[in-house]
């Protein structure tokens, strides 16, 4: 069966162990506490033993099948902790992950997990697991889902806070879910909590006043939030790099590479070959939705207009084009990308 994150603990709570799970995607906080909960279940179940396997590109498929068909000298029941960074087995681990599902032994628990997931590294042997354990696929937050993320973990430790106050912390803390929950457990320890909700919330003066700022903004997200139409968040997202040192020169690459790419979308979109176009990119279905929101935002004739904005900043910013500030140009080109109304930026 194919859980979400929050499924995965009410499970556990009401059934005993599967015999395989896979806990894989590109969160590595959610991935890690979801691999700790399956853990301390195996303990509460009596797994005395763990093995630990490091499937990379040189591992060898037949040190799992020798693990299980050894006799354990410490305890009748085992844990084996696959760990499979790339989410991708390969032919022959995805052999002997689903011989491993069809004879399942006896007093054993495979918990696999990967640090990468998508539809495109779903096959029979995943399939498999799904059938006979629980598949836990982990997808990064969108913007939307921090805040009542962030309401679900306060109220696991005790605490109450107001809809500004959550906020506050989101833009505090935006990109970064490690530095979230320790500022959570931070807030537990200051404020007091973990016996129960308190009674009086926590308002957005003390949430400035007890949180850090945890902001940790790269360049893929920037341009995330630009082709998302959140130019607000876009302008703070540059803010916030520029704060930490980056260069116009240093981001331009990747910006003017999503932008030639949505040119080549935009043409493809008027002969109607969209979704191939997008396959042929690369384009992970996870984020082909901003994509498509992007390109109905504007016509094939404004994109060629910001590929060749992309290089006048390009060369503003390595001082070969001479106008406004280089960082200026850019924040209004990632305004322009993000609000059709804002094209008038550019002119």
């Amino acid at each position: 069966m194919e859980l979400k994150p929050d499924r995965l603990e009410r499970q556990l709570a009401g059934e005993p162990l599967r015999p395989v799970y896979l806990v894989a995607g590109g969160e590595p906080l959610l991935v890690q506490e979801a691999a700790d909960a399956i853990r301390a279940k195996a303990r509460e179940e009596g797994y005395g033993e763990r093995e630990i396997y490091d499937a990379d590109n040189s591992f060898d498929w037949n040190t799992l099948a020798v693990g299980v068909a050894s006799l354990s000298l410490f305890s009748t029941r085992r844990l084996f902790d696959l760990r499979l960074p790339s989410g991708k087995p390969g032919k022959e681990g995805s052999e002997a992950l689903r011989e491993y599902c069809d004879k399942v032994p006896p007093d054993t628990v495979l918990l696999i997990t990967a640090q990468e997931w998508s539809k495109k590294h779903a096959g029979k042997w995943s399939e498999a697991i799904a059938k006979l354990g629980h598949l836990v696929a982990i997808y990064p937050l969108k913007t939307h889902e921090l805040g009542e993320w962030l309401q679900r973990r306060l109220r696991s430790r005790g605490l109450l806070a107001t809809p500004d106050a959550v906020r506050r912390l989101a833009d505090r803390v935006e990109g970064n879910l490690l530095a979230a929950a320790q500022e959570v457990d931070k807030l537990a320890l200051l404020v007091g909590g973990s016996k129960g909700p308190k009674s009086e919330a926590i308002d957005v003066e003390q949430m400035e006043r007890l949180v850090a700022d945890s902001s940790r903004f790269d360049v893929f997200k920037l341009v995330d939030a630009a082709l998302a139409g959140e130019s607000v968040r876009a302008v703070r997202m540059l803010a916030g790099l520029r704060a930490e040192g980056d260069q116009v020169a240093g981001l331009m690459p990747m910006v003017a590479k999503e932008v030639l790419t949505l040119c080549a979308l935009s043409r493809a979109a008027e002969s109607g070959n969209v979704m191939s176009a997008m396959r042929a990119a690369h384009i992970w279905e996870s984020k082909q939705a901003i994509y498509r929101r992007a390109l109905e935002r504007h016509p094939l004739s404004r994109w060629e207009a910001f590929a060749a904005e992309c290089g006048r900043i390009d060369r503003a910013s390595k001082g070969r084009f001479y106008g406004d500030d280089a960082w200026l140009m850019i924040e209004r080109l990632l305004v322009g990308i993000a609000d059709a109304r804002a094209r008038k930026l550019l002119a």
